[in-house]
């Protein structure tokens, strides 16, 4: 397929290289866990798949800032027009509890805003990619991990994002990360627009799932990174969606000197909630 950027194909093989890695950690019943500082896990997995994008992403000659990569401080990185932010493994308690719903994440971002942006969910086999004018959703054959990347690119059929449309308002919500903040948000929504959807799903999932059509409304109260939302970002802003920063009241900036993201809304193509924010 003939993307719009110049290293859009790039960073879809990356990803679907570090998936393969990833499936061969997951298949395997012995992979250790180890916890990093902040008690968050970190497994081989999480380690081969950054070694193997940091790889790929090498031949651009574009600064990487990835969750399991060296963190340069903000002198290092303020100069920076253009960077590449990466989750290896986005969901690593997903990975863990082997629940499938994992994923890759690698965006480039310039002058602060990410341009385009793949997710890849390896068990499931689920890629979205936002491509800066477009943004698509292919399913990659049962046989994937056993295939070449020329092999997957001549199977791969896009589907253009949005592709779907939900009958009543659909919410995605987080259940390890579910809040007051989030329940006093579903009722404001309900008093006024009627019953509310709720489904689940982990990891970058739950962005694809609005940049998709099948949900609405994502909202986040409460910390991430920025690498768990550049990538999906990216799908969603290019599948004419939206993730507005709710502590600035605008779009989400990158490689700010401070990396967690505060509180965030996800909204789908056409879609404005930001007036049920208290």
């Amino acid at each position: 397929m003939n993307f719009h950027n110049q290293y859009t194909a790039l960073i879809v093989e990356a990803a679907i290289s570090a998936g393969r890695a990833i499936m061969d950690v997951y298949h395997r019943d012995d992979f250790k866990v180890q916890l990093k500082e902040d008690l968050s896990p970190l497994t081989e997995a999480d380690l081969k798949s950054n070694a193997i994008i940091e790889e790929y992403l090498q031949q651009t000659g574009i600064p990487v800032l990835s969750e399991e990569g060296r963190h340069m401080s903000y002198d290092e990185r303020k100069e920076w027009s253009a960077l590449w932010i990466v989750d290896p493994l986005d969901g690593t308690k997903e990975f863990v509890k082997r629940n499938g719903e994992f994923t890759v994440n690698i965006a480039l971002v310039k002058e602060g805003y990410p341009v385009i942006g793949v997710v890849f969910a390896p068990w499931l086999g689920d890629l979205y990619v936002g491509d800066g004018l477009a943004s698509y959703y292919f399913k990659l054959s049962a046989d994937w991990k056993e295939c070449s990347f020329d092999e997957i690119e001549k199977d791969l059929n896009p589907v253009n994002l949005p592709s779907d449309k939900t009958q009543q308002i659909t919410m995605v919500v987080s259940i390890s990360h579910f809040s007051e903040e989030t329940a006093d948000f579903i009722k404001r929504v309900e008093a006024r627009k009627g019953a509310v959807d709720k489904v689940s799903v982990g990891s970058s999932l739950k962005m694809c799932l609005v940049a998709a059509g099948k949900a609405d409304v994502y909202p986040r109260f409460g910390p991430t990174m920025e690498w768990d939302t550049a990538a999906g970002q990216a799908v969603l802003e290019a599948a004419g969606a939206k993730l507005i920063d709710l502590e600035q009241k605008k779009r989400m900036r990158y490689n700010r000197e401070n990396l967690k993201n505060t509180s965030f809304l996800a909204m789908g193509k056409g879609e404005d909630m930001t007036a049920f924010i208290r």
